[in-house]
C-alpha cells in the first residue's frame, strides 16, 4: 500500500557557491514546462536587467528572488518551487551554499526525501560539498543524485566525470547513503537535466529528472502505526476525536492502540476526515480517530499500535546542528519540540563535536554556530519517540531558546538514555509550604549579577543582615566561597562558568524548597546561563538583580585586587577585562551603584521583596 505522502516528494538542491544550483533548477522548471507565461515574461525582463549571460536567458533568476541575491549573484534564502512530471509531483528547494547560511540549508533538508548535490566539474569535490553531504545524511536524506555541472567547461571529458563519480561513491558508502547516482550536466544548456545530451554519448545512465521519477523510496505505511496527537477535536458534546497526521503505518476501525507516554489503551471506533469516514488510513494522511472507550491523551502524545509501541524516555542522546548565535554550553536550558510535543530540557552534556568537512569527531566543551555534535538532553517529562534513523517524524526535534523563542538547533534522536530510568522523585512528608508556614516567610532566590567590584557581595550581605533582623531565615551563596568547595574543580572557561552557575542554581533551588530566602552573589556573565538558572524555579521564585557599575568605577574600587592582577597579565580571563559580560536586558531590579550607597541599594531590594511573609 503506497503512503499518501508519496504523491508529493520534497527535494533539496545544494552544493558549493557558484556550482550552479539556481541555474540548474531554473532550467529544470523551464524544460519541464512548469513556468507560467507571466513568469516567463518576468524572467526575460530580469535576464536583461540582472542576467549574467548576455543576450541569453539567465535561468537562475527564476529562483533568486531577493534583491540581495541578484546583486551578489548568490542564493541566501531557501527558495521553493513546485513542478511535476508525468510520473511524480515535486517541491524543490534551492538551498544556499555559503557556510553562514547553513541554517537555511539544514531547514530545507529537514523535510526532503531526495537531494540534488551540485559539483563543479572543474573543481571536483570540495570541503563544502562534503559538508553539505554530511548535513544531508544527518537530516536523514539518504538518496542523492550528484549533478556534475559545467561539463562543457571541462570539455565533456569522461575521465573527469568518472573520477568525481568514483570518489563520491566511496564517500556515500562510508556515510550511510542508500543510493548515490551521478549525472554529467550543463545547467544553462539543459544537458542531461530533462533531455538526454548528445554531448555525452558515453553516459548511459538516466537523466536527472529520470532519476527523480524512478528512484525507489521507503514506504512508511509498512511500519507499525504511529500518530502524534495535534489536538483533541470536540466540536460538540456528542463528539470527541483525536486529530493528527499519521507518521507511520496504517490504522483501521477495530485496531487496538495505546496512547503514550501515559499508556492508556483503547480500540479505534471510526476514522473521520472532512470528506467522511475511512475504512483505513495510512501514513501521510491527516485524520481524526474516534475510540470505543474514553482515552486520556492530549496534544504531544503519540497514539500507536498497542502490539508494537515506540519507546518512551525523559533523557535522550541526539545529534545536534547548533544554529544559535551564542555557543552552546552544557547546562543550557531550552525548549525541546519533538513531533507535536513540547518539553523543557537541559543540555546536560556535549559528548563530541563532528567536523562536517572531514567527518572527524573530537572532544568539545561547546558547539559554535553551524557546528554539529552529539549531546545529552534531560527533559522535564517523558516523551514518546523513535530513533531518527527509524522515523524522521518521531525522531526529529528542534531546540528553542526560552527567552527569545528563536530556533537554535536542529536535532536527531539517537537513543534513549536509561541510566536514571529507575530514579523516581521522592515526595516529602514535610513540603515547602509547611516549611514556609513554620518560618513565617515566602521562600525565593535573589540572584545578584554584575561585574567584579560592582558591589554584589556587599549589597547581599547588607540585605541578609536586614532580613535576619526582621526574623527571616536566609543564606548567602557567594561566588568566591562556592569555588572553595562545591566548584573547586572548575576553572574559568565558558563551559566551566556555565557549569558553576548550573550547580549553584540547583543548590539555590533546593534551599528555596527548604523554605529559605537565598541570596546568590555571582558574576554569572552570560545571558543563557542566567536564563537557565531562572528556568529551574517556579514563576515568582527568582528575582534577577543587576548590580550595575561602570567598568572604570569597578577598576577603581578593585576590592580584591583582581583588576590590578589583570593589568599585570596575571589574570587573562577576568570578566569585563579579558572575558565578556552580557548585561541583563530586562532585570527584575536594576541597581546603579555608582549613583547610590550600598545601604540604599540593599533597601531597594528589601522593598522589592516586600513583606516577605508567606502568601496566604
Amino acid at each position: 500500500m503506497a503512503a499518501a505522502s508519496d504523491s508529493l516528494l520534497r527535494v533539496v538542491a545544494c552544493g558549493s557557491v557558484d556550482d550552479g544550483k539556481s541555474t540548474l533548477i531554473g532550467r529544470l522548471l523551464w524544460d519541464s514546462r512548469c513556468v507560467m507565461e507571466d513568469h516567463a515574461l518576468a524572467l526575460a525582463r530580469a535576464s536583461a536587467e540582472h542576467g549574467t549571460r548576455e543576450g541569453l536567458t539567465d535561468f537562475a533568476l527564476l529562483l533568486d528572488g531577493l534583491l540581495a541575491e541578484r546583486e551578489q549573484g548568490i542564493t541566501i534564502d531557501a527558495a521553493y518551487r513546485g513542478f511535476e512530471t508525468p510520473r511524480r509531483r515535486f517541491i524543490l528547494a534551492d538551498a544556499p551554499g555559503h557556510l553562514q547560511y547553513t541554517r537555511n540549508m539544514a531547514t530545507a533538508a529537514s523535510s526532503a526525501r531526495l537531494a540534488i548535490l551540485l559539483v563543479d566539474a572543474r573543481k571536483g569535490l570540495l570541503e563544502q560539498t562534503f559538508r553539505h553531504a554530511r548535513i544531508l545524511a544527518l537530516m536523514g536524506v539518504r538518496r542523492v543524485v550528484v549533478a556534475v555541472n559545467k561539463m562543457d567547461l571541462a570539455g565533456w571529458q569522461e575521465p573527469v566525470f568518472a573520477s568525481i563519480a568514483t570518489a563520491f561513491g566511496t564517500f556515500a558508502a562510508d556515510n550511510g547513503f542508500l543510493e548515490a547516482h551521478c549525472v554529467p550536466v550543463c545547467a544553462p544548456d539543459g544537458d542531461n537535466i530533462v533531455h538526454r545530451s548528445a554531448r555525452a554519448p558515453w553516459h548511459a545512465g538516466p537523466t536527472l529528472v529520470e532519476w527523480l521519477e524512478t528512484v525507489a523510496l521507503d514506504d512508511p505505511s509498512a511500519s507499525a502505526f504511529r500518530m502524534p496527537v495535534q489536538w483533541v477535536n470536540r466540536p460538540g458534546e456528542h463528539f470527541r476525536g483525536w486529530s493528527g497526521r499519521i507518521a507511520a503505518g496504517s490504522v483501521r476501525p477495530g485496531d487496538e492502540v495505546v496512547a503514550l507516554p501515559g499508556g492508556a489503551h483503547a480500540r479505534v471506533a471510526s476514522i473521520s476526515t472532512f470528506d467522511g469516514d475511512l475504512p483505513v488510513a495510512v501514513a501521510g494522511q491527516s485524520v481524526t480517530l474516534v475510540f470505543s472507550e474514553p482515552l486520556d491523551a492530549g496534544r504531544g502524545d503519540v497514539i500507536a499500535a498497542a502490539a508494537a509501541p515506540p519507546p518512551v524516555a525523559a533523557a535522550l542522546e541526539a545529534d545536534l546542528l547548533w544554529l544559535g548565535r551564542e555557543p552552546l554550553l552544557p547546562g543550557r536550558s531550552v525548549e525541546v519540540r519533538i513531533h507535536a510535543c513540547s518539553a523543557g530540557a537541559i543540555v546536560s552534556a556535549i559528548h563530541c563535536r563532528t567536523d562536517l568537512g572531514t567527518g572527524a569527531a573530537c572532544e568539545a566543551g561547546r558547539l559554535a554556530t553551524n557546528e554539529a555534535g552529539v549531546v545529552e538532553l534531560a527533559l522535564d517529562r517523558p516523551v514518546a519517540f523513535e530513533p531518527y534513523g527509524d522515523s524522521r517524524p518521531l525522531g526529529g526535534l528542534i531546540l528553542v531558546d526560552r527567552a527569545t523563542g528563536d530556533t537554535v538547533a536542529a536535532g536527531m534522536v539517537r537513543v534513549a538514555l536509561r541510566r536514571a530510568a529507575h530514579v523516581r522523585w521522592q515526595p516529602y512528608a514535610v513540603d515547602r509550604a509547611a516549611r514556609e508556614r513554620a518560618m513565617g516567610q515566602r521562600a525565593r532566590c535573589i540572584w545578584f549579577t554584575g561585574l567584579p567590584g560592582s558591589g554584589k557581595s556587599t549589597i547581599a550581605n547588607l540585605l541578609e543582615q536586614a532580613l535576619l533582623a526582621s526574623g527571616r531565615h536566609t543564606f548567602v551563596l557567594d561566588g568566591d566561597n562556592v569555588r572553595h568547595g562545591l566548584s573547586r574543580d572548575l576553572a574559568f572557561s565558558d563551559a566551566d562558568r556555565a557549569e558553576n552557575v548550573r550547580r549553584v542554581s540547583e543548590v539555590a533551588r533546593l534551599m528555596v524548597d527548604a523554605g529559605l530566602i537565598v541570596l546568590v552573589s555571582f558574576i554569572s556573565p552570560f545571558l543563557a546561563d542566567r536564563a537557565a538558572a531562572r528556568a529551574r524555579f517556579e514563576p515568582g521564585d527568582f528575582l534577577e538583580v543587576f548590580v550595575d557599575a561602570p567598568l572604570d568605577e569597578c577598576m577603581l574600587r578593585d576590592p580584591k585586587g583582581l583588576y590590578a592582577r589583570a593589568r599585570r597579565g596575571e589574570i587573562t580571563d577576568l570578566t569585563g577585562f579579558g572575558s565578556p559580560y552580557e548585561a541583563p536586558a530586562a532585570p527584575d531590579l536594576h541597581l546603579r551603584t555608582a549613583e547610590e550607597t550600598p545601604e540604599a541599594s540593599a533597601l531597594r531590594v528589601l522593598r522589592a521583596i516586600g513583606s516577605g511573609q508567606r502568601d496566604a
